[in-house]
C-alpha cells in the first residue's frame, strides 16, 4: 500500500509540474500553496460543517454553486439555496478541516458514509495536504481525528467500485446511507457522494456501455483544446443530475429534521487558467460552494440489499487514479 501511494504521489507531482496554472512559475505557486496551507490551518478560512446545524449532511463532490442553480428547478428540495466558503479546494483539505480533533466529541456521534477514498489517505494513512504538490515552505497545523473516533465510518469506495464505470456509483452510497439511517445509533450522518466529480458516468449508466474516454478524463482534452467547455459542462451537469436523483431517494428513506446539501469544493473549467480543483485554489468557482437546507422523511420507498462488506478489491491508489489524480 505505502509503495503504491508513493508512486501515485510521484505521478501526481509530475502531472502538476507539467500542467497546473499554465504559464505561472511553479516555484511561485508552490510557495503560495505552502503559505496558504500554513495560514489556513491556523486561521480557518471558510465554514467548517460542524459550525452549522444539521442532522444529515450530504456532500456532492465538486459541485459548483452555478451548476446547482442550473438544475435547481428540476428538484423541489433545491428551492432555497445559499453559498458558503469551503475550508478547502481539495477533498483532502476538506476532510482534514471538517474532521478536525476540535470537533471530536461531535464526530464520535457521527456516521460518515463515503465514496471518497481520501478518507483512507487522510484519516488512516495520515497523508495530509499538500498531498500532490512539493511545497518548499510549509508549516501546516493539521489535526484530523483517527478513523476510530467516528461513531461509524463506512468507506463505500472500498468495496462498491464498479469495474465498468471506474468509480463508486451513487446508488451504492444511497443504499448504505439508508441502512445507516435506519439502523445506526448516531446523532448525525455525513453522506459523501463522488458525483458530480469526473468520471462523468451518467451516459454510461443509462446505456450500460463503458464510460467514454472523454467522460472518463475530460480535463486533459479540455486543456489541449480538443473538446469545448460547453460539452464538458453538459456532461458535468448530467453527472450532477445523476447524483441528485439519488439524493431524492435518500430524502425519502431517512428521517432527518435538518438536512444540509453542500460540496467539499467546486470545479474549475478553465477560468483564469485553472482546471479541476488544485490545492489552495482561490477561485470562487472552486472555493464557493452551495448550501441547501431541507428535511427528510422515511417513506420506505427503497429497501437496500443487506450490507456485505469485505476486503477491498482495489487499493486507494487505484481509486484515486480513476478519479483523475495521477
Amino acid at each position: 500500500m505505502a509503495t503504491n501511494v508513493r508512486a501515485w504521489v510521484a505521478d501526481t507531482r509530475e502531472r502538476m509540474d507539467e500542467d497546473i496554472l499554465g504559464g505561472l512559475q511553479l516555484g511561485a505557486y508552490y510557495l503560495y500553496v505552502g503559505l496558504w496551507l500554513t495560514l489556513s490551518t491556523r486561521l480557518r478560512f471558510g465554514t467548517p460543517a460542524y459550525e452549522r446545524e444539521w442532522d444529515l449532511l450530504v456532500i456532492l463532490d465538486t459541485c459548483r454553486t452555478d451548476a446547482l442553480a442550473a438544475v435547481a428547478d428540476e428538484y423541489d428540495f433545491l428551492d432555497e439555496r445559499e453559498a458558503i466558503w469551503s475550508p478547502g479546494s481539495t477533498s483532502s483539505e476538506w476532510v482534514s478541516h471538517t474532521f478536525d480533533r476540535k470537533y471530536a466529541s461531535s464526530i464520535s456521534r457521527t456516521a460518515y458514509v463515503t465514496a471518497n477514498p481520501h478518507s483512507e489517505e487522510v484519516l488512516r494513512n495520515r497523508l495530509l495536504p499538500p498531498q500532490y504538490v512539493a511545497t518548499p515552505v510549509t508549516w501546516p497545523d493539521w489535526n484530523p481525528v483517527e478513523p476510530e473516533v467516528f461513531g461509524l465510518l463506512d468507506e463505500v469506495w472500498a468495496d462498491s467500485r464498479s469495474e465498468r464505470l471506474g468509480i463508486t456509483p451513487p446508488e451504492a452510497v444511497t443504499d448504505r446511507a439508508i441502512s445507516v439511517g435506519r439502523e445506526a445509533d448516531v446523532d448525525r450522518i455525513v453522506v459523501h457522494y463522488m458525483q458530480p466529480h469526473a468520471p462523468y458516468i451518467a451516459d454510461a449508466i443509462e446505456s450500460e456501455d463503458p464510460v467514454s474516454e472523454t467522460c472518463a478524463e475530460p480535463f486533459e482534452p479540455l486543456r489541449r483544446g480538443e473538446i469545448d467547455q460547453a460539452t464538458v459542462w453538459d456532461h458535468y451537469l448530467d453527472n450532477l443530475r445523476l447524483v441528485l436523483d439519488e439524493v431524492t431517494v435518500l430524502l425519502e428513506n431517512v428521517d432527518a429534521d435538518r438536512v444540509a446539501i453542500t460540496a467539499d469544493h467546486g470545479e474549475a473549467f478553465g477560468e483564469w487558467g485553472f482546471y479541476e480543483h488544485p490545492v489552495g485554489c482561490p477561485l470562487p468557482a472552486v472555493k464557493r460552494v452551495p448550501w441547501v437546507e431541507t428535511t427528510a422523511t422515511d417513506q420506505g420507498t427503497r429497501d437496500p440489499p443487506p450490507v456485505t462488506t469485505g476486503p477491498a478489491e482495489h487499493d486507494v491508489a487505484d481509486h484515486l487514479r480513476d478519479l483523475g489524480y495521477r
